[in-house]
């Protein structure tokens, strides 16, 4: 009862600390303050974006506008920090589309099996009016999309290897918490096993799960390939990753705060793409030197 009180004690602090710090989202003294959480490392290429995000809003604005970033959960999961958007005591966060798709159910679509022919088709339809469309379709839930960043394309691993189809059979997959991922998995033998990602590393060395799914920088920069030693090449998804931001923040902007940010997501969005290309590159050679067979399917 102790730890359980303690813990239940720990998460009114924590919500408190961050409403309290919340109060940065208004202006003061002229320049206008919005928190950014998120749940990856600093060395992920879509946090190093942020921060070139921020950079070039503090350019356009002359220092009028400033953007701190928390990275590695600091502010709470990516579920968490969309419900802290959405009353208005945080400002922006970074999530996959798979978990956008339990407050905006068109984003499943991202979640179906070998959706898109390359890379090129991707981004012609994220930078399109349907991309757009998306951006804005959870706004009716407080949440309104600023921009894609590549998270390329999602691949099995396992502590076991991964030849063919039945090589899933029964086994125990860690899965965002999409319905559209777990019906995935399912249909394929696993055993689908929704685990935060900041869980995942102990998860996978307790054999709570098997193996998991997730793009090349992920598995290398979160050193699952630590405790998995075979990685499929499948890219069965390429779920985007999507910069949100919490409509009682986007609301309270004015046009030109609004317009300063819209162009530096959109221009940090470019310059994640060549980030994450070399970051797969540089996944690929250290796995296969920390031992990983990697397997093409």
């Amino acid at each position: 009862m102790k730890i359980l009180k303690f813990k239940f004690l720990s998460k009114i602090l924590l919500a408190g600390l961050i409403l309290f710090s919340a109060v940065s989202c208004e202006k003061d003294d002229e320049i206008r303050v919005i928190k950014l959480g998120h749940g990856l490392d600093v060395s992920h290429p879509v946090h190093k974006a942020m921060v070139f995000m921020a950079d070039r809003v503090a350019e356009k604005s002359g220092g009028k506008m400033q953007l701190d970033i928390y990275p590695s959960q600091q502010l709470g999961s990516e579920r968490e920090c969309l419900e802290l958007l959405q009353i208005g005591s945080l400002g922006m966060t970074k999530v996959s589309t798979g978990v956008m798709e339990n407050f905006a159910p068109g984003l499943k679509v991202f979640g179906l099996p070998f959706l898109f022919r390359d890379r090129e088709h991707r981004f012609t339809v994220l930078e399109s009016e349907i991309g757009e469309s998306f951006l804005n379709s959870s706004i009716n839930k407080r949440l309104k999309g600023l921009t894609f960043y590549d998270a390329g394309s999602r691949s099995f691993y396992s502590k076991t290897p991964l030849k063919t189809p039945e090589d899933l059979d029964g086994l125990k997959v860690r899965v965002m918490e999409s319905q559209t991922a777990i019906n995935m998995v399912k249909l394929l033998g696993g055993s689908p096993t929704p685990i935060a990602w900041g869980e995942l590393y102990t998860a996978l060395q307790q054999g709570i799960v098997d193996g998991a799914e997730n793009n090349l920088p992920s598995f290398y920069l979160s050193r699952h390939y630590e405790v998995c030693k075979y990685f499929l090449v499948d890219e069965h998804t390429a779920l985007p990753d999507e910069l949100v931001i919490g409509t009682p923040v986007w609301n309270d902007l004015s046009e030109q705060e609004q317009k300063w940010l819209k162009e530096a997501a959109m221009e940090s969005s470019e310059y994640e793409k060549k980030l994450w290309r070399e970051a797969e590159l540089e996944a690929l050679e250290e796995i296969q030197k920390a031992g990983v067979e990697v397997i093409e399917a």
